[in-house]
């Protein structure tokens, strides 16, 4: 999916929001700025060098005067050699920091954006924001903008020199002026539309590749990389043919800037030659002005190049700001708690929940949902695949909002509960076992800011993940990236270690066992009953003996509670629960609830 926005409508204005990250290292910018400007004027006094020369010691036939003149244009050569080099090191450093500023910030706002925002966006859209937009911002700081200013500044100064020196001439080279800045408004506004494409095509790039190798086994397993290679290669065929649309327009642009000035130097030559014939000018003058016009070239020509990039920057920023502009949910400071006393539990009353970019008129996913967990309660919930089990795990630890209706936790509503606060609180095992190239360690203590080694080995306990102990460095060991070196039935019991380290009040898990063999399922089982007695609990469960984890259960159909009760209530007085159930050996049923 391509994330497109318009193209921006003025790139100064895209560009200006930089500023926030520039201004702390403004100072060495500006110095670094004015030492290629006068690095660059440095080189418009050679002409000045050579027109003294061939005017005075070549004419005079004065071989000191020549040498004179040599050393003089190489120690102006040295000068700005020096000068460019101290330029380069002045912005070094500062332009690091402005590059690791954004990112870090781009990071923390993605931390803090809702998982609706990241089920919307592609991985790679947000990968590319925040590695090549971010690279091609530092490169725009550290050379075009520098030297924007340092050709317009060049430009100018030059101007000066050749109409001082004759002004006829001059107004021959300012000829093609106009007929540029049309070229250059007319090209800013095609190639920030390309520029904004080809960007956001290597944002789908970069989803199919990242998908790709997370993925590989998949693709592997089925045979399907030929398929992958073919999307991938249309993929890549459509940036290809974005870019080399970028690269007419610039072409043409550039071709027009070099030919406009490249005539005017040939007619001004011309004119030139005539008039040193006719002794109205000297052969130095002559010499100088054609010197000086040779100097601009560079800084003319290279106005397509730094307009390109310039563009580039814009739509670059542009996408920067895209995410920092998504606003989080706001936060809610901590507010006393309302009238009902602290043992009061897990609650959701009248809970509504549409997904933000639904269809308008399509209905809620989850309407009216009115549930009342009891402390100390384990409450195992079940329904058919898409009835929204585990979009409703997701409304009690914030990762989505309810759009309706409240929910409170010992009578306090979780809008109020800071979410810091809140998934203190609230811990969650999710159904797919994610883990981060970390140790095992790291990973489980994730689930616990305080949590300390006996935690982490009861956390493994219950979990029954004893096979952490057999790992090359025991739970020091890497996992690597996604957790793909371990089996299934690991990952999540790593990822139920992770959930109960902290031994949260709250404890959400969604569908805890399903990757664990028959006799680990079991094991695991005996050991979470002493946890879910200590804890007030919401399960998804699709196993009859996840179910007997259970205290009650609540039957979810069609986005709304239908049914809640005992297991045995709910098999023997709801057809619908009991069709769920149907299939399994009568006597896995006959344990009742825990208690």
């Amino acid at each position: 999916m391509t994330v497109t926005r318009e193209a921006p409508h003025s790139t100064a204005r895209s560009l200006l929001r930089l500023w926030p990250y520039v201004r702390p290292v403004r100072i060495r910018l500006l110095a670094a700025a004015a030492v290629a400007v006068v690095a660059s004027c440095i080189g418009l006094a050679f002409p000045l060098v050579l027109k003294w020369m061939v005017d005075g010691p070549v004419a005079d036939r004065d071989p000191s005067g020549v040498w004179l003149g040599g050393a003089l244009l190489l120690a102006l050569g040295v000068v700005e050699a020096v000068l460019f080099l101290t330029r380069r090191r002045l912005i070094a450093r500062p332009l690091a920091r402005v590059e690791a500023d954004m990112r870090a910030d781009l990071y923390a706002r993605l931390q803090r954006l809702p998982v609706a925002f990241h089920d919307r966006w592609p991985s790679g859209q947000l990968l590319s924001r925040g590695t090549t937009d971010l690279m091609l911002l530092r490169i725009f700081l550290a050379f075009p903008l520098t030297f924007l200013l340092v050709n317009t500044v060049t430009i100018v100064v030059g101007f000066v020199i050749l109409l001082m020196q004759q002004w006829l001439l001059g107004l021959v080279l300012l000829a093609p002026v106009v007929p540029l800045v049309a070229l250059c408004w007319k090209f800013e506004d095609r190639y920030s539309r390309a520029a904004r494409t080809a960007q956001d095509q290597v944002g789908d790039l970069t989803t199919a590749v990242e998908e790709s190798v997370l993925g590989i086994r998949i693709i592997k397993g089925f045979g399907r990389h030929h398929r992958q290679e073919r999307s991938f290669m249309a993929l890549s065929g459509r940036l290809r043919s974005t870019e080399l649309r970028k690269a007419g327009l610039l072409g043409t642009l550039w071709a027009l800037i070099m030919i406009l000035p490249e005539l005017a130097i040939g007619a001004a030559l011309l004119l030139g030659v005539v008039q040193v014939a006719d002794g109205e000018l000297s052969a130095g003058t002559l010499v100088a002005f054609l010197s000086t016009a040779l100097a601009l070239r560079w800084p003319v020509e290279s106005i397509g190049f730094l307009l390109a990039v310039t563009n580039e920057s814009a739509t670059a920023a542009d996408r920067f700001f895209e995410v920092l502009d998504t606003q989080p949910p706001a936060d809610a400071p901590e507010v006393p708690a309302p009238a009902r006393p602290r043992g009061d539990g897990l609650r959701l009353e009248g809970v509504e929940f549409r997904y933000p970019d639904a269809p308008a008129g399509s209905p809620p996913v989850l309407r009216g949902i009115d549930l009342h967990i009891r402390p100390g309660e384990t409450m195992a919930l079940v329904g058919t695949t898409g009835s929204g089990k585990t979009t409703l795990t997701a409304l009690i630890p914030r990762l989505h909002e309810a759009t309706a209706g409240r929910i409170t936790l010992d009578g306090q509503d979780i809008a109020e509960l800071p979410r810091e606060r809140l998934r203190e609180l609230v811990s969650v095992a999710f159904e797919d076992p994610t883990l981060f190239s970390a140790t095992v360690a790291e990973n489980v203590m994730m689930g616990a800011a305080h949590a300390e080694e006996a935690d982490l080995v009861r956390a493994l306990t219950v979990a029954q993940a004893g096979f952490v102990h057999a790992l090359p460095d025991g739970p020091g060991t890497q996992v690597g990236e996604q957790g793909l070196s371990l089996s299934g039935g690991q990952r999540q019991r790593l990822a139920l270690a992770r959930a109960v380290v902290g031994s949260p009040r709250f404890l959400i898990l969604d569908d805890p066992l399903s990757a664990l063999d028959v006799h680990t399922e079991a094991l695991v089982e005996a050991a979470l009953r002493d946890v879910l007695a200590t804890t007030t609990a919401l399960v998804v469960a699709h196993r009859p003996s996840t179910v007997l984890l259970a205290d009650r259960v609540a039957l979810l159909s069609g986005g709304r509670v239908a049914a809640v009760g005992t297991h045995h209530e709910l098999l023997h007085g709801n057809e619908e629960y009991a069709a769920l159930m149907s299939g399994r050996d009568d006597h896995a049923f006959q344990g009742g609830p825990r208690r």
